[in-house]
């Protein structure tokens, strides 16, 4: 892939308007881009970091959760996920610590398997999704008090019905979802 150009904005003035713990912060940014237009008000939702993760079992089946999301009012399939903790020691390790509380599974084969941006415009933060290959049972799920999790095991062509039919919604989760769907056709 041939490099980017990267024409970087410069910031002149920046201004938080809302910090409510790490999901609600919000920057307004004075900026003036590389052709000295300035744009008094870019609005900018700083997020910790993001990890996804696309867990298979032993025996092939692809390891879902399904939750309810206040946002929306709705409970869909998702991919297991959850933020970074400062005290994790790599995206991955948190990727491992979320699979395990969130679903009791874990062990495997894991690699990073994509990273992503929910909005590179005003989003300051990235989504990276994980595969584990081969994941098994090894305790008792322990999700934070704010997660009502359900755990779901079903087939690459199970999933894909459920992506056809609109049943994930979130974007990153069905991304990588398509993404194993296509480069795994057997």
């Amino acid at each position: 892939m041939k490099p980017l150009k990267n024409r970087k904005w410069s910031v002149l003035s920046s201004e938080y308007l809302l910090q409510e713990g790490e999901w609600c912060t919000v920057r307004r940014d004075k900026v003036q881009m590389p052709n000295g237009v300035i744009i008094p008000r870019w609005y900018v939702f700083e997020f910790p970091t993001w990890a996804n993760i696309l867990a298979t079992t032993k025996d092939g089946k692809i390891l879902l959760i399904s939750q309810y999301r206040h946002g929306l009012g709705e409970t869909h399939y998702e991919l297991c996920a959850g933020l970074i903790d400062p005290t994790d020691a790599s995206p991955m390790e948190g990727a491992k610590r979320e699979l395990e509380e969130e679903t009791g599974y874990g062990g495997g084969r894991w690699s990073l398997y994509m990273t992503l941006s929910a909005n590179p415009s005003n989003h300051n933060n990235l989504n990276y999704t994980f595969l584990a290959e081969g994941v098994e049972p090894i305790t008792e799920r322990h999700p934070e008090e704010s997660e009502d999790i359900d755990v779901h095991l079903f087939t690459k062509d199970e999933v894909r019905e459920i992506l056809s039919e609109g049943g994930i919604i979130q974007a990153m989760h069905a991304a990588p979802l398509w993404r194993y769907i296509a480069e795994n056709k057997e």
